[in-house]
């Protein structure tokens, strides 16, 4: 048996192996269909990570900052599955959850995109949402990974591959597409009900003006059928001041090997 602390001070004991969807259950099963995202020992997991030690949980629904993140976080996986599946050949590069959406950096290569492309974009996106698809974590070794990577003709994650050490490096499944990631998501695609993207325009990788310019994404997602007005709102700001603390956290994200 385990002991699990919950953030009311609460202290529970399970199986060893129990996850944090089932202890979600186990507190209430409304609230578990509320759960989107959890904690475990100041790691965030996902909420079918099996728990083998004891331990303090946290779950994370949509109203709290980390569930928000997750969601985010796992609908970049979408966008970009939906990117491969309309634009062959387009190569991801890395894309960090910002203040209510993400931002992703593409390289279409030849291909030409434009906000025209949105809608159909984001119907895909909705489609394979509408698959409600678990997202699955799995370790590979280095040379597998970078193997996949130069498969797919991927210099970008063929970089940010080689800086990591083996041992470390998990990817995420969903569906048919798979994505070099650390983890934290929401249980399945389903539980995105909305989707809004926001702009397109050139980036730099890795913000140097001496490497590829290619179109960087913005989007904001929603767990509705409706993306809300205060949401909307917040989007009219200047690109600059919306992508301001994402810049700040670039540097980290690659110094601390965060890889979406």
């Amino acid at each position: 048996m385990i002991k699990i602390s919950l953030p009311d001070g609460t202290v529970k004991e399970f199986e060893s192996g129990i996850t944090p969807m089932e202890v979600a259950k186990s507190i209430s099963e409304g609230f578990a269909r509320n759960v989107i995202s959890a904690k475990f020992n100041d790691t965030i997991i996902e909420t079918s990570t099996p728990l083998t030690s004891d331990g303090s949980l946290i779950l994370y629904t949509w109203n709290d900052k980390e569930g928000k993140k997750a969601f985010w976080h796992s609908t970049s996986h979408v966008m970009a599955q939906a990117i491969e599946m309309l634009y062959p050949g387009a190569k991801l590069t890395i894309g960090p959850a910002i203040d209510n959406g993400f931002y992703y950096d593409i390289d279409f290569g030849e291909q030409k995109i434009s906000e025209n492309d949105f809608p159909k974009i984001e119907a895909k996106m909705l489609e394979i949402a509408r698959g409600k698809h678990d997202f699955k974590m799995r370790a590979a070794s280095k040379a597998d990974a970078l193997k996949f990577y130069k498969d797919q003709d991927n210099p970008f994650k063929v970089e940010l591959i080689e800086n990591l050490e083996d041992g470390t490096i998990t990817f995420c499944d969903h569906d048919t597409f798979t994505d070099l990631c650390l983890g934290g998501h929401i249980p399945n695609t389903g539980i995105i009900k909305a989707v809004k993207l926001m702009s397109a325009s050139g980036s730099y990788w890795r913000g140097d003006e001496k490497n590829l310019n290619s179109p960087g994404f913005m989007a904001l997602l929603s767990r509705n059928k409706r993306i809300s007005r205060s949401i909307l709102n917040c989007w009219k700001r200047p690109r600059n001041e919306i992508t301001a603390n994402w810049e700040k956290n670039w540097n980290f994200l690659l110094f601390q090997k965060k890889l979406v």
